[in-house]
């Protein structure tokens, strides 16, 4: 049986479990559950927690089976640093199937009503765990950064959106987000739930993210060292290899931190404005919402120096988000639109951006080990170097 083969067959089996043992749960939470704990909100956010929880236990199981990472025989350093990005990449997963769950088990409510529904919870909750477990743990085995990147708009979508739908304020969206979770209720609470986790995602995606990119130019530089012939004297004549273009980048480190920083400001930003309400902390909220204009106008702005491995597509595409960005802030000091109309588009543009630059990292790590793949005398890939591989 070969390798996907075998984590479809582990992904079924991840499935079953998941789905009976999520099942008896809800059904004996059903039974001994206050009263308290059986509204609408609180039922609805264990069921979420138990699919959650399976998902996260699926994603451990499938991502560390096949890992070399746990053994200290390259110091213990290394299994440390598996396990944190194993806690990492498990918020990310369950905080994303938490809150993509809630939403759903709200529109399921609203369909059925509570009285009808409650007696399926058990079913619906085992059914849910048994997709998400075998999706999860398929996802797992053979996970990259276009994978992960992919879940960000999906998670915070579903956090504002629960959080929106379930507001005791219909004319919240007259003024602007932070109006959304400048109160005590469960919506706000939320809301700023969901922009807190969203900034952790940011910083934890952000840091695989350029993981990636510094293992590709450490591959570049060892094809570099290891070719020979016309391509390896090119190289050294010009700084260049034939197959991957310029090898030599002028303050890479300088460059890599300057990245990093800026991404992880970004993060620091948008979870930033979920801890300070603007009632009791209306400074401290201010400067986190305005500014994460900032470092993200800098990413884009000096994304051809910060990471000249992209595209130009990529360079265009950055540019052109800002300009919409500006053209949508004139239109609202003129009075044309809101200012959540505003907020949304930053968002949405933003998390765009995220995903493609992510993918535009794993894509160029793709090419690189297809290329060391195909060549006449392969250059071995080093695992250890690809932070994301479950393989490590």
């Amino acid at each position: 049986m070969g390798r996907h083969q075998q984590a479809e067959t582990l992904g079924l089996i991840a499935s079953l479990v998941c789905a009976v043992a999520s099942g008896v749960v809800a059904d004996l939470y059903l039974g001994f559950a206050s009263a308290i704990w059986l509204v609408s909100g609180r039922l609805f956010a264990v069921c979420s927690g138990m699919v959650a929880a399976c998902g996260v236990a699926s994603f451990i199981v499938g991502y560390s089976r096949r890992s070399h990472s746990w053994s200290l025989k390259r110091g213990w350093l290394v299994p440390v640093r598996r396990a944190f990005e194993t806690l990492s990449l498990s918020v990310v997963y369950g905080s994303t199937i938490f809150l993509s769950m809630y939403a759903l088990f709200g529109v399921i409510n609203s369909t059925m009503g509570l009285r009808s529904f409650s007696s399926y919870v058990p079913a619906v909750v085992a059914l849910f765990s048994a997709v998400t477990g075998y999706l999860v743990f398929v996802q797992a085995d053979s996970l990259n950064s276009k994978t992960i990147a992919s879940l960000l708009p999906l998670f915070v979508v579903s956090g504002v959106s629960t959080a929106g739908l379930t507001s005791d304020d219909p004319n919240w969206w007259k003024n602007n987000f932070s109006q959304l979770g400048d109160r005590t209720t469960f919506a706000a609470r939320m809301f700023n739930s969901t922009l807190v986790l969203a900034g952790v995602c940011v910083i934890i995606l952000s840091y695989f993210a350029v993981s990636e990119l510094i293992a590709t130019q450490r591959m570049r530089m060892l094809w570099r060292t290891a070719s020979d012939g016309k391509s390896s004297d090119a190289g050294k004549s010009s700084g260049t290899d034939s197959r991957h273009g310029d090898v030599e980048i002028p303050r890479f480190w300088a460059r890599i931190i300057c990245l990093s920083v800026l991404l992880t400001l970004a993060g620091m930003c948008f979870a930033g404005v979920g801890l300070f309400r603007y009632t009791p902390h209306p400074i401290l909220h201010n400067v986190f919402a305005r500014g994460l204009s900032l470092p993200m106008s800098l990413l884009m702005v000096f994304l051809p120096w910060l990471a000249p491995q992209l595209s130009k597509a990529m360079y265009v595409v950055s540019d052109l988000i800002i300009v919409a960005i500006a053209v949508a802030g004139v239109h609202w000091l003129q009075g044309g639109t809101t200012l959540t109309n505003v907020e949304a588009l930053a968002c949405i543009l933003f998390m765009g951006w995220f995903i493609v630059f992510s993918r535009q990292i794993a894509a160029i790590e793709a090419d690189r080990v297809h290329a060391q793949l195909m060549a006449s005398r392969p250059v071995s890939v080093v695992p250890r170097d690809s932070r994301i591989s479950p393989r490590n």
